[in-house]
């Protein structure tokens, strides 16, 4: 699986984690819907993502994207 695909997996995984916790535990967890959903937007625009970092130093192959 390639550094592109794993991220988006990642973070489509998180979100839906998210939506899970903020149905089953405690309605403030949509702000972590938020904050994920704010940084795929701010790394579609600037190219940075953490997530991206951590995966490459994990020898995850690269993409095109990251």
């Amino acid at each position: 699986m390639s550094l592109d695909r794993m991220v988006l997996a990642f973070a489509g995984a998180m979100v839906l984690l998210s939506v899970v916790l903020t149905l089953f535990v405690h309605p403030l967890f949509v702000w972590f819907t938020v904050f994920i959903g704010a940084n795929m937007l701010q790394s579609a625009f600037t190219g940075f993502c953490p997530a991206a970092i951590l995966f490459k130093k994990l020898g995850i192959r690269p993409g095109t994207a990251f």
